[in-house]
């Protein structure tokens, strides 16, 4: 059993498929050159290189022709996206030929070696491809998951009919010898590839042409912030007005394949709050394609001109499956926890996280956004050097009680107090509890005699030039200091000063007190056998916090901390698809939350594992649950930090 191609084709045939093939390309540059041309002509990403360029050529291998994160993510859909997309990848020759046939200049003879080989290997991937896509049929239109979008989107329809057309006229060539049936399966293959080549521009199948470049140059870092531009010149206070979308962002804006990933792993989303990832990304394409790139409109839906607030979409296929029509709200912007969920979950590369915190620049240094916490948490940070406002006596005189040695530049370690292990008392004890374990090791470490906040919340919410203030005034600490390593108990302070202090200079090197613990284990006490309790009552479900996890990848080693001392229970969410505590991007300071409260979600499923303790490795995180275990459940387990828990196994102090 053979591919079959028809014998003969007209002249006027020729012609007609000439026609058709002209029109096709260029109602499908005509669609695209407006598209392309807001991506060039917007303004160019400040700090962007390519290097190093072996991670982009990594990434792109892996999530773009292994299709890896599509699969892993979402694995039953994930692996019918990918052997549609792998079926394409097949078909290119097939098509080319196909073509080629019908213009008498085959280059692939069916009946040729090679050609028996790859039109049979086609025809297994056609197989593969019409399952495949039959099943994202059924999907979308009959299950229909509530992110995919509220309502159905016919144009998709008939895309997925399009695509399940060609790969049945392919195959069906394969089961008959007829001439006549042969052209008519010619030519209704023909015209399904040439209807589809023009709608890819106006559809969310645009991805097909731009995500793998999308993919390619996204910036690099995980949720990375650029920089401001410095330029005297130039007024860059975020993302204002359409002249301060860069190129990236247009790029990320017009390959979003509306999956809604990112908004099933929202935490703001799943609490019915405003914010919605996917409508964030698709407002800026529809902006872009309203306004353009270098439009002076507002981006924020309250700070533009009546009749301007809400812009179409890119097509009427987006309205139809329910996103929102380009709504920008200060609202939805200042709920985003930057969990980084929605950037980890996302396909095409897209950074949901940099342009949240652009729009939220835009407003705050501008003064757009007026909130009553937010401005106390300027004032505080200004005025006081901490994000709690307490003076720096506070400090000193919790230094003092837990006889915490002051840093002289001859300890190996600076012990890093932040802001919660400096000024709250839960913190604070944390803190003890950790210094007892360096002391237990027989490591030297040292606190600043000054330290003031690493200005995260300042930075997530905005405030560039408090950050600024906050960075510079670090780093020339730790420079007088002669500071070389640093441990701390907080992952957004290891974030911060490992990452965003790098536009104003390179800190020494940072860790999170998990590593340190994780890498000392063999010299922390295990704990008696003869104490231990049963396995039901020394279980421990830990919580995996944002910025330690998904910010910088470590997962493994706070768990190795708790094994160590007890048996880990696993919560339903957890590693990468941990759900937030609440507190990230500045939140934590700011007021009541809208919907239900995300501390209370995860809460509940941590109480719900039945396990004894809770245990944390974020202070923030500790914080956020102190008050939602006790609202969700009445047999409150305890909660812990993970340095906690290792030094209740410690001897006593003076018994060592």
């Amino acid at each position: 059993m053979n591919l079959a191609e028809p014998q003969h084709f007209a002249p006027f045939e020729i012609g007609l498929l000439l026609v058709l093939a002209c029109a096709s390309a260029v109602l499908f540059f005509v669609r695209f050159a407006p598209i392309l041309r807001n991506i060039l002509t917007a303004r160019k990403d400040l700090g962007f290189s390519l290097r190093p360029i072996s991670k982009r050529v990594w990434a792109f291998t892996s999530e773009v022709l292994c299709q890896s994160k599509v699969i892993r993510e979402r694995p039953l859909p994930g692996i019918a996206h990918a052997f549609v997309f792998w079926g394409f990848l097949a078909f290119a020759l097939v098509s080319l030929n196909h073509l080629a046939v019908g213009l008498r200049l085959a280059f692939l003879p069916p009946t040729s070696l090679i050609g028996r080989f790859y039109f049979t290997f086609a025809a297994i991937w056609a197989l593969l491809v019409a399952i495949s896509i039959a099943g994202l049929f059924v999907r979308r239109f009959f299950v229909r998951p509530i992110w995919l979008g509220q309502k159905v989107s016919y144009e998709s329809g008939f895309i997925a009919a399009l695509i399940f057309t060609l790969m049945a006229t392919y195959l069906a060539t394969f089961f008959t010898a007829d001439e006549t049936t042969l052209k008519t399966l010619w030519w209704t293959h023909t015209l399904a590839l040439l209807i589809f080549l023009p709608l890819i521009p106006h559809t969310k199948h645009l991805h097909l042409v731009l995500s793998p470049i999308t993919i390619f140059l996204k910036r690099d870092g995980f949720s990375a912030i650029p920089p401001l531009s410095t330029d005297e010149n130039i007024e860059d206070f975020g993302l204002v007005t359409g002249k301060d979308l860069t190129q990236i962002i247009a790029l990320q804006a017009y390959s979003c394949v509306e999956c809604g990933r990112c908004t099933e792993h929202c935490p703001a989303s799943a609490t019915g709050k405003v914010l919605n990832p996917k409508e964030i990304i698709l407002g800026t394409r529809s902006y872009l394609n309203t306004f353009g790139p270098t439009s002076e409109v507002p981006l924020l839906t309250e700070l533009r001109p009546e009749g301007l607030s809400s812009p179409p979409l890119l097509s009427s296929r987006s309205t139809a499956e329910g996103s929102a029509s380009s709504t920008f709200s200060l609202e939805a912007a200042y709920e985003c926890t930057t969990c980084g969920a929605c950037e980890f979950q996302c396909p095409v590369g897209i950074q949901h996280v940099p342009i949240i915190i652009g729009l939220r620049r835009g407003a705050t240094n501008t003064g757009a956004w007026e909130d009553s916490y937010g401005t106390k948490l300027f004032l505080a940070l200004e005025k006081s050097g901490n994000s709690l406002g307490l003076p720096a006596s506070e400090r000193d005189k919790f230094i003092a009680r837990a006889q915490l040695p002051t840093f002289d530049g001859t300890q190996e370690y600076c012990l890093w107090l932040g802001c919660m292990g400096a000024y709250d008392p839960h913190g604070r004890e944390i803190i003890a509890d950790f210094a007892r374990i360096m002391d237990h090791l027989g490591t030297t470490f040292g606190v600043l005699k000054k330290e003031k906040c690493t200005g995260d919340p300042a930075r997530r919410l905005g405030n560039d030039l408090i950050f600024q203030t906050l960075a510079e005034s670090g780093l020339q600490t730790f420079a007088t200091q002669k500071v070389q390593k640093i441990v701390a108990i907080c992952p957004h302070c290891v974030r911060t000063i490992a990452n965003d202090w790098r536009e104003f200079g390179i800190a020494p090197e940072i860790e999170h007190h998990s590593e340190f613990m994780a890498r000392n284990a063999s010299h922390l006490p295990l704990p008696s056998t003869n104490n231990l309790q049963p396995a039901t009552d020394n279980s421990v479900v830990y919580h995996d916090p944002c910025y330690l996890g998904r910010y910088q990848n470590i997962y493994d080693e706070p768990r190795a901390v708790i094994r160590q001392q007890a048996t880990l229970v696993e919560a339903p969410r957890n590693h990468e698809r941990s759900f937030c505590c609440g507190a990230g991007g500045g939140l934590a300071f700011l007021g009541e939350e809208s919907g239900e409260r995300v501390s209370h979600v995860r809460a509940r499923e941590l109480v719900a594992t039945g396990a004894q303790t809770v245990a944390t490795a974020c202070p923030f995180c500790n914080t956020m649950f102190r008050d939602a275990l006790t609202a969700v459940s009445e047999n409150l387990p305890q909660l812990l930090d993970i340095a906690q828990l290792t030094a209740r196994k410690l001897p006593p102090t003076g018994s060592q």
